[in-house]
């Protein structure tokens, strides 16, 4: 059987020439990558599934509002602008930030001013009444929460945040709807076609056989993963929570929903799309269904669908998986670089808080080594903390090369952060323990997590010190390692826990609400003039460690970071080899002073190296180098 094809292009379908020319140049471009990813999927016979697909790129096309069509162009000519040092992201809750979309517009001179060129709303699409698992569980794509605005809102908000170079990024739920989306009701109501856009058994046969190998996302609330449907008639396959139905994307009608409302919101202005939940999209029985390979063939069609209407759009998958699987999400071998454009690098968030706790660097070493190189054209997400809680995704092989046990070293940490542990600064809530793998996550703001909350409850001045520099000194990491840096609405000023969560009915079974406190615009407006506080000590270095990153070409995403050999083990070392010249980051992750061998940085950067953070010149051919505690080193070559 020939290959699939598309048909040929009708002259209605885009009258005018110059637009007609433009998309069949890039359909010529991304349509085999678009055919090729499918067949694979869903066999030779694609029946007429290429003609529908190019009835929805070509009135997408046709719709693109002019702006983001020159936007397109840009982009073209600039392919890497996700990996300059200057992309820096910042995530929030719409309403937590500003109230309503159009009190985020009022608010965009506070992200100018903090150097952000990325901003991430978090769920804001309508979600079901009641519990929505966040805004998870979306109920209209075409539609925003009505407390936050209107869709025309949303695109006045892109036009005013793209006005001053900052894209706005948008949450994609792909693994499942909210139960009250059109397509469950009509579902529910007994049509054929949209009950085959669900995964729905008459009984438990088929469930049984699933679950044998099925893993528990939120075994405290949420046990198993389907759900018997009075109205459906059966158990539908319901990963997350009761109320929210996994999509049958073997089905190629659910894909052509999804190119359709992808090009939907980008025409209204969404630039990245984070690929919520995109792990679990293909099942197959006998695995724990997550990272299959139909997943990153489904992802590389919809970004060549993408390609087609809008290259100015980027993917950005949200797999929180382990290293090994990581790399498919960026693709390998004849898929490098055509899947999504973006990663979570959940690893590197999780060794930041080990290293902390630990005061050794050693398992964050073997983590990052653990890694393969990701195609160069492709970029990290980076943070310290985001909306969900920190799971312990360390790996039993690392910690044993670091010398640990995996298990026990997971179960320090969460008796650390939970402030259990002996000795922790941390206040920390524990989120979802499952007393059969022994999984105990952990709820907390960067700022309470690193100490400052216990410090201020005794107000003893060393502590909070160490606090702040705990802070940046976490920040520094993520700036300095490559990729675009994620920060987190608050963290900026230091916020700390928010216990009111508790008194929220529909946020109180869900200890992650407790790092998701209201912004503190009155801090915001005052922190610059208090520059001896804990929050306007964070403020002033975070915003220096921006202005430094902005101006080193060194920290482009298309170089890798890899860890050095460290002579101490409380000093983590890593290594970029730009063009410009090599650059090595030094981070002392104790509180004590390290005396550090400096043959190591020597035989790297040679006699002498500057420090980007400060503007000092260190002498390299003196034998050793001194770092204070909580002390960062950004050093490039002279010459």
């Amino acid at each position: 059987m020939p290959a699939p094809s598309f048909p040929p292009l009708s002259p209605a379908a885009l009258p005018d020439e110059r637009d007609a020319q433009t998309f069949e140049l890039r359909l010529e471009r991304y349509g085999p990558d678009l055919l090729e990813s499918l067949r694979a999927v869903y066999g030779n016979d694609l029946g007429d599934l290429p003609a529908r697909l190019l009835e929805v790129l070509a009135r997408n096309f046709r719709e693109r509002p002019a702006d983001l069509r020159r936007l397109d162009e840009a982009r073209l000519l600039r392919p890497d602008w996700l990996q300059g040092p200057e992309m820096v992201g910042y995530v929030a809750y719409a309403d937590r930030f500003a109230g309503t979309l159009a009190g985020v517009g009022e608010r965009l001179d506070y992200l100018e001013g903090l150097g952000i060129r990325y901003l991430h709303l978090m769920p804001l699409l309508r979600p079901r009444e009641g519990e929505n698992d966040g805004g998870y569980a979306v109920a209209d794509y075409r539609a925003v929460r009505p407390d936050l605005g209107t869709m025309d809102d949303l695109a006045e908000l892109a036009r005013g945040l793209r006005g001053r170079g900052i894209s706005l990024v948008l949450d994609l739920v792909l693994n499942h709807v909210a139960r009250e989306h059109e397509w469950a009701e009509r579902a529910r109501a007994g049509e054929e076609k949209y009950r085959a856009y669900f995964h729905i058994s008459p009984d438990r046969t088929l469930p049984d056989l699933y679950e044998r190998t099925l893993p528990e996302v939120f075994p405290d609330f949420a046990p198993g993963n389907f759900s018997y449907d009075e109205g459906a008639g059966g158990w539908v396959w319901t990963t997350f929570n009761a109320y929210q139905w996994d999509l049958n994307w073997g089905n190629p009608d659910v894909f052509l929903e999804f190119v359709d409302l992808i090009l939907f919101l980008a025409n209204r202005g969404v630039e990245v799309f984070r690929l919520d939940a995109i792990a679990f999209l293909w099942k197959r029985l006998g695995t724990d269904c997550q990272n299959q390979p139909e997943v990153h063939l489904l992802t590389r069609a919809l970004r060549a669908a993408a390609r087609v209407v809008a290259p100015a759009v980027a993917f950005k998958a949200e797999a929180i998986v382990s290293p090994r699987e990581l790399l498919g999400y960026l693709g390998r071998g004849a898929h490098a670089g055509r899947v999504s454009d973006m990663a979570y690098h959940n690893s590197l968030m999780v060794q930041l808080w080990s290293s902390l706790a630990s005061r050794d660097t050693r398992l964050f070493a073997e983590a990052l080594w653990a890694f393969s190189p990701k195609p160069t054209s492709t970029t990290w997400g980076v943070y310290v903390r985001c909306h969900d809680d920190i799971g312990w995704a360390i790996a039993d092989e690392d910690a044993a090369r670091a010398g640990l046990s995996g298990a026990a070293h997971r179960h320090f940490l969460s008796d650390f952060y939970s402030g259990e542990f002996p000795g922790s600064f941390a206040r920390g809530l524990v989120f979802q323990h499952n007393p059969q793998t022994g999984d105990r996550r952990i709820s907390g703001t960067a700022a309470s997590l690193a100490g400052l909350e216990a410090a201020l409850e005794v107000g003893d001045a060393g502590r909070i010190d160490d606090a702040v520099r705990r802070l940046l000194l976490l920040h520094a990491v993520i700036l300095g390692f490559g990729g675009v840096p994620l920060l987190y609405m608050g963290d900026e000023l230091a916020l700390l826990n928010d216990y009111e969560f508790a008194d929220v009915p529909e946020h109180a079974a869900d200890n992650r609400w407790v790092h998701r406190p209201r912004m503190d615009w009155d801090l915001a407006g005052r922190v610059s003039s208090e520059p001896h506080t804990p929050a306007g000590r964070v403020n002033a270095g975070l915003r220096h460690l921006l202005r430094v990153r902005r101006g080193l070409p060194h920290l482009h995403a298309s170089v890798e970071s890899w860890p050095l050999p460290s002579p101490d083990g409380r000093v983590l070392l890593l290594r970029r080899d730009h063009p410009l010249g090599v650059m090595v980051q030094v981070y002392n992750f104790s509180e004590q002073e390290v005396v550090l061998p400096a043959y190591e940085l020597r035989g790297a950067l040679g006699a002498e190296a500057v420090d980007a953070l400060t503007g000092s010149r260190l002498h390299l051919e003196r034998p050793t180098l001194r770092l204070e505690g909580y002390r960062a080193l950004w050093l490039t070559q002279i010459g």
